[in-house]
């Protein structure tokens, strides 16, 4: 009989409380002595914070990172083949959602071991709940190209895209290129175009804020060097409601009475 290969989210940054995990996420966290992981120092110190004892339990870790080849996979997975639970933890956030652990997934499902993903946060997720964009229409796209160029003309496509689906375009960015990659957005997109910054989620220093690139222009921006950060993107109806030409509405008299308390 195959194991069960549980997909476990840890927390989204150290200063992250463990209470951010569900119990029930926990309690499974708990029995596991295989667990998948992406960094093993990243994972043993989740576990400390877990409440998992280190001391009194052996935890064999199995490394799965960028670099790890697809025909490493079975061997990963033979604990799971033998009969074992199995966990799969990234180093933060869910696994497979922008973190490694997808193809392993895949890789279990054509062996017939059982996947079950258990709850807990996801930064996208959380920032798409908290920005105020469509939650019914979006679409993740990972990392934008890094030449300047590119990342123009990438950017434009998804103002496009945004504008003639109302869909939500959701992307990230190396923390280290995140000021860049804001300043880019500042100038590449219309004034219109709504713009959520989401950064430090769950982390006391959180921020979430969503207003028009025309707003953004008029203020400081926030620095968001090295903190982890999610971009979303809405040119659809819900951005372009909010232009000047069409300010009587009652999302665009907010926005303004927003802009004139911050003057």
């Amino acid at each position: 009989m195959r194991g069960t290969l549980y997909v476990i989210p840890s927390t989204l940054g150290e200063a992250a409380s463990i209470e951010t995990i569900p119990a029930a996420t926990l309690a499974v966290l708990w029995r596991l002595d295989q667990l998948i992981v992406e960094t093993p120092k990243q994972a043993r110190r989740f576990l400390l914070a877990a409440g998992v004892a280190l001391s009194q339990r052996r935890i064999r870790f199995h490394v799965l990172d960028e670099h790890s080849p697809d025909t490493l996979l079975p061997e990963i997975l033979a604990p799971a083949l033998a009969g074992s639970d199995m966990g799969l933890l990234s180093d933060a956030g869910c696994p497979g959602i922008a973190d490694p652990g997808a193809s392993l997934v895949r890789h279990a499902h054509a062996a017939g071991i059982a996947v079950m993903p258990l709850v807990g946060p996801s930064s996208i997720v959380l920032a798409l709940m908290g920005s105020g964009l469509n939650g019914q229409r979006f679409a993740f796209h990972g990392y934008l190209p890094i030449e300047v160029r590119e990342r123009t003309r990438a950017l434009a496509a998804l103002e496009q895209r945004s504008r003639a689906r109302d869909e939500t375009q959701i992307f990230i960015e190396t923390p280290y290129r995140n000021n860049r990659m804001l300043a880019a957005i500042i100038h590449a997109c219309s004034a219109s175009c709504l713009l959520c910054l989401a950064a430090d989620l769950t982390l006391p220093s959180q921020l979430v804020a969503t207003r028009t690139i025309g707003q953004w222009r008029r203020r400081t921006l926030p620095d968001l060097d090295r903190r982890p950060a999610v971009f979303l993107l809405s040119a659809g109806a819900t951005g372009d409601a909010l232009v000047e030409k069409n300010a009587q509405t009652p999302l665009g008299r907010l926005f303004a009475l927003a802009d004139l308390n911050e003057e």
